[in-house]
């Protein structure tokens, strides 16, 4: 693209002939001068990279007789890539005219530019505040605003591509309203808007940069504005992770500290074999001693006393001619006593006998 203010190689040939200055002079990149939205201007003249020697920028209006030199300097690595120019210094429809000096080995070059006129050199904002609105018969209606100061000079270009498509469409709008008609609900759209210097007010090349898109259509997951957009976005990404940790780490801390509700939450299972391991194991199956019964109440529960034997034989009838004992046997033993009386109602008698 070319801009006003370029600075020509033969010129400088000519009015310098043959010397160390031709070479500086041709590697001399130009300069280029924009106007950002009326609020301040650069006018910059090349990089750290295709720059060996520093600058120095003069400029002048038309009805001014003296050069002023640029107040504010662009640098990049301390090499002079450019000027700054603040509001107040600048004025509209007026000639303006710039000097490079270029310093080479103790000497001075001077590099005439062209002469500019600041309404050409306007570079208006990006427009904002996109907005979406469904109309009758399938039709979007799209707007926006805009920050520079003369919105009757603007001209606007607005592109747009749904997901099913391959390329995109731009196409030029002179107010701030743009309808598309039949649109399709099954479709996801994406919307950018830019502005220029219309002719009226200026013959100026420079678009603006593009806007922030704008979504419509049945895979947006959030219609409207722009900052809308990045309203829910910051909310979904920032915000929510945030109080989630913050949350879980209250949660954390109420268990480690709380016994109750850790308890209530993880319940133990209870397990009552591990009960009964220092009964068979340390007190080998003595339950008294286990359950820590005193001696003396285990000794009270033992049994104090004994019980003799006692015989018991059955006397024959006394007409009866069978022997008490057969010869062959041996003698019964004795009789401490004497033996007891026979009871009434039994018809053989009984002898009891202790021995």
């Amino acid at each position: 693209m070319a801009v006003p203010g370029t600075f020509l190689v033969p010129l400088l040939l000519l009015l310098c002939g043959p010397g160390p200055y031709p070479a500086a002079a041709q590697s001399h990149p130009g300069v280029e001068c924009v106007l950002f939205n009326e609020e301040y201007m650069t006018c910059k003249w090349g990089t750290r990279e295709t720059l060996s020697v520093n600058y120095s920028l003069y400029y002048r209006y038309k009805n001014a007789s003296d050069k002023v030199e640029c107040k504010h300097y662009l640098q990049d690595h301390g090499v002079r890539v450019g000027c700054y120019f603040k509001r107040n210094e600048l004025i509209q429809f007026q000639s303006f005219h710039v000097f490079i000096n270029a310093s080479i080995d103790g000497k001075t070059l001077e590099i005439p530019s062209k002469r500019m006129l600041l309404q050409d050199l306007v570079k208006p904002e990006a427009p904002v505040n996109l907005t979406i609105r469904n109309m009758s018969n399938n039709q979007l209606q799209l707007t926006w605003a805009t920050p520079y100061p003369k919105a009757r000079c603007l001209e606007h270009a607005v592109k747009y591509k749904s997901n099913k498509d391959t390329s995109w469409t731009e196409l030029s709008v002179n107010g701030d309203v743009f309808s598309l008609p039949s649109v399709d609900y099954e479709k996801y759209y994406t919307f950018y808007v830019r502005s220029k210097i219309n002719k009226y007010c200026g013959s100026t090349q420079f678009w603006s940069e593009w806007s922030a898109p704008v979504f419509w259509g049945s895979k947006s997951t959030s219609k409207g504005t722009v900052e809308e957009q990045l309203h829910w976005f910051k909310i979904h990404t920032i915000l929510v992770p945030i109080a989630s940790c913050l949350l879980l780490l209250v949660l954390v801390i109420l268990l480690m500290r709380i016994e109750r509700v850790w308890v209530i939450l993880m319940p133990r299972i209870p397990n009552p074999s591990k009960n009964f391991d220092e009964l068979f194991i340390t007190h080998n199956g003595n339950f008294q001693e286990w359950a820590g019964v005193p001696k003396d109440v285990v000794e009270s529960f033992k049994p104090n006393y004994s019980e003799n034997i006692c015989y018991v034989t059955e006397l024959p009838p006394k007409d009866s001619h069978e022997p008490l004992w057969d010869s062959s046997n041996h003698a019964p033993p004795p009789m401490p006593g004497p033996p007891a009386a026979p009871s009434e109602h039994s018809p053989y008698q009984k002898s009891y006998r202790r021995v």
